[in-house]
């Protein structure tokens, strides 16, 4: 995949999550939780959590769309050691790239 593949997936991604934030009424201290999920884990925080803003994505390119998502919303990688690598990520069928406000749960 080309890199223009990622940079077009990212920025269609962060203008979904600035709209669904305005949309939403986030304060200036709500971030996103951006997570790498199969179909299970996407379906998983759609239940947990509102708004839930999901896109799917092809395996091969996940990670990087994920990085560059992660370094244009300023976010540091809190786990590091705990994200996968692109061969995980084709091994356990991560497809879903998810963003969730952990402040709001779905009550």
């Amino acid at each position: 995949m080309s890199d223009k593949t990622v940079e077009t997936e990212t920025r269609m991604y962060l203008y979904d999550l600035m709209n669904a934030a305005k949309e939403h009424g986030f304060k200036s201290d709500d971030t996103w939780e951006l997570n790498m999920v199969t179909e299970s884990g996407r379906s998983k925080l759609q239940k947990d959590y509102y708004p839930v803003i999901a896109v799917k994505i092809l395996p091969e390119i996940l990670l990087q769309v994920f990085n560059s998502a992660k370094s244009a919303l300023k976010q540091s990688y809190t786990n590091e050691g705990m994200l996968p690598d692109a061969k995980a990520i084709l091994a356990e069928n991560y497809n879903y790239l998810v963003a969730v406000n952990l402040k709001r749960l779905r009550g």
